[in-house]
């Protein structure tokens, strides 16, 4: 936690502040949405998370595969999400396109999610998978990419990177399956 004292201007051209903010210096971290678009697939992940644990929530969320970024990946996060799906997932991703990057709460953290949709053979998506290093005990399953967004409109993602990865799909889904086939 790093404490700032900032004023800024506003955009009437007054001076706003001091104010002091506590934020959370977490890093940066990069995801991949993994999609075969033969199969017309996406593979989701399922693990716990502690700070899902609610009174009221489960943590164990569904999920797109993810990852912190090193410092050594820090100006080519793909390689962090090209190591993370062999990790989370137990796939290879043989191709993949970024799609956008955003802040997860700039109020009180600085992190900040690279966002890829990578090409995979969902075929594959099976098992438990993770770093018993980094007590990862991952479940990994496909879906057709319909009922992932299904999925998706009945609530069952509750973190934003599964959020804004399939509504990113959703989105672009013709064209990146036009992009991954043409090869």
């Amino acid at each position: 936690m790093d404490r700032y004292t900032v004023s800024y201007e506003g955009f009437d051209g007054t001076i706003i502040g001091p104010m002091s903010r506590e934020i959370f210096e977490r890093g940066d971290a990069a995801a991949l949405v993994p999609y075969d678009p033969v199969r017309d697939e996406v593979i989701l992940i399922e693990q716990f998370r502690p700070g899902a644990i609610r009174k009221d929530q489960n943590p164990w969320l569904l999920e797109v595969v993810a990852g912190i970024v090193d410092e050594k990946d820090r100006h080519n996060t793909l390689n962090t999400v090209l190591r993370e799906v062999r990790e989370e997932a137990g796939v290879e991703c043989s191709k993949a396109v970024f799609a956008t990057r955003f802040f997860t709460t700039p109020g009180g953290s600085t992190e900040s999610i690279d966002l890829y949709i990578g090409m995979v053979d969902a075929s594959k998506a099976c098992g438990i998978h993770g770093l018993a290093t980094e007590h990862e005990n991952i479940r990994v399953f496909s879906v057709p990419f319909s009922e992932a967004y299904e999925m998706l409109e009945n609530g069952d993602f509750c973190n934003a990177i599964a959020i804004i990865g399939i509504q990113y799909l959703a989105l672009h889904r013709e064209k990146i399956r036009k992009n991954f086939l043409s090869e």
